[in-house]
């Protein structure tokens, strides 16, 4: 039986595995984290993150040919093909600080086949990943070596349980990692684009939602990624981009263009009610949400924050706000709590209790459950 080892137990690894080893009944899954509660939650019937569908295949295969565990060390070197999938920082401190992905800390305990290397990148989005993972547009793996070949080869005979062999594209190394940092740039350009004219709507009286469906409709763009929101988020399109920027200025060519918005109110003692605070709906992650940037606004205004999000634990959005950019990236033991954050900030486990005696609410998330809300404002 071949076996797999995924390295992190996360947003990525988690769901990618358990899709494998739903699809490759005969291939053994090992997902391994140092994190013993996070282990111990994807062991439970409370796993750590929300994917729809998740569950029920989590559930079906665990304890047959999937494991969770936090013994790296032993399936790694058992394993036939090892994943890594976890954080990559950016760098806060050095040349490149700010964009440069920050690999001080990598080390790798060589199984057998080491040699045999490659990089390999199945796109899904957070919130749609069991389905994307079912039916991905492609599945890009990079390889440079003759070993990598062989990779490669042990690779596409796992996607190809599921996926068409036309889907499977191989490159070398720098071919398969520009392709994913260009294809993250070209999405997030979508969402600025559309957010940009979502201001040009408002002050002419256009919707921006018909403007977006009809932009859409043209076969050239297509109707993804259209729809106006407060901004990109999630784990990978500012890191990306900045990684992207980093690669150019290395290469000697200049940014392009520096965006640089701000926006001046008083609120100063006034409660603001959040609706979401995940990067986007159907999902619990909040790596590089916008809700983060807005909160922080509004409490350096003295606003009075109430905050709901039916996939977010208190203690995470408390987390979020205490720390400095770039920190989600870093060990949990480096991510202080300030006491300040925590008096300003309430977090609610009901849209109406959020909302209650607000003077204002921000709905940074389009979970679907605010679609029908109704909140009126004593004015």
């Amino acid at each position: 039986m071949v076996k797999i080892c995924c390295i992190g137990a996360g947003y990525v690894g988690g769901p990618t595995m358990a899709v494998i080893a739903l699809k490759c009944p005969h291939v053994e899954v090992a997902v391994v984290d140092i994190s013993v509660p996070r282990i111990n939650a994807w062991n439970s019937d409370q796993l750590p993150i929300y994917e729809p569908g998740l569950e029920d295949i989590v559930k079906q295969c665990r304890g047959k040919n999937l494991f969770f565990s936090t013994d790296v060390e032993k399936h790694v070197r058992e394993a036939d093909i090892v994943f890594v999938s976890v954080n990559t920082p950016t760098k806060t401190t050095g040349l490149g600080a700010g964009k440069a992905a920050d690999l001080t800390y990598w080390e790798s305990a060589a199984p057998k086949g080491s040699s045999f290397r490659s990089f390999r990148i199945l796109s899904f989005a957070e919130g749609t990943a069991i389905a994307d993972l079912f039916n991905p547009d492609r599945v890009l793996i990079g390889r440079e070596t003759p070993e990598g070949f062989k990779a490669v080869q042990t690779l596409k005979e796992v996607y190809a349980n599921w996926v068409p062999e036309g889907q499977i594209i191989t490159t070398n190394l720098w071919s398969a990692e520009l392709s994913k940092l260009a294809a993250n740039a070209f999405l997030a350009q979508r969402i600025s684009s559309v957010n940009a004219m979502s201001a040009l709507c408002e002050s002419t009286g256009a919707d921006v939602t018909q403007v977006a469906y009809a932009v859409g409709t043209d076969s050239r763009i297509g109707p993804k990624f259209l729809n106006a929101s407060v901004g990109f988020g999630g784990s990978c399109f500012q890191k990306d981009i900045l990684n992207l920027v980093y690669i150019c200025q290395c290469n000697g060519l200049p940014e392009v263009a520096e965006i640089v918005s701000s926006m001046f109110n008083t609120v100063s003692n006034k409660k603001v009610a959040i609706l979401g605070f995940a990067f986007k709906k159907d999902t619990g992650d909040t790596r590089e949400t916008p809700a983060i940037d807005v909160c922080k606004g509004l409490l350096g205004d003295k606003a009075q924050i109430s905050i709901y999000d039916p996939q977010v634990t208190e203690e995470q959005i408390q987390r979020d706000l205490s720390m400095k950019k770039f920190d989600w990236d870093h060990p949990l033991h480096l991510q202080p709590m300030s006491p300040t954050t925590v008096k300003q900030v309430s977090v609610k486990w009901g849209a109406y209790e959020a909302t209650k005696d607000a003077h204002a609410v921000c709905v940074l998330t389009e979970w679907d459950e605010f679609k029908s809300l109704a909140v009126v404002f004593d004015m």
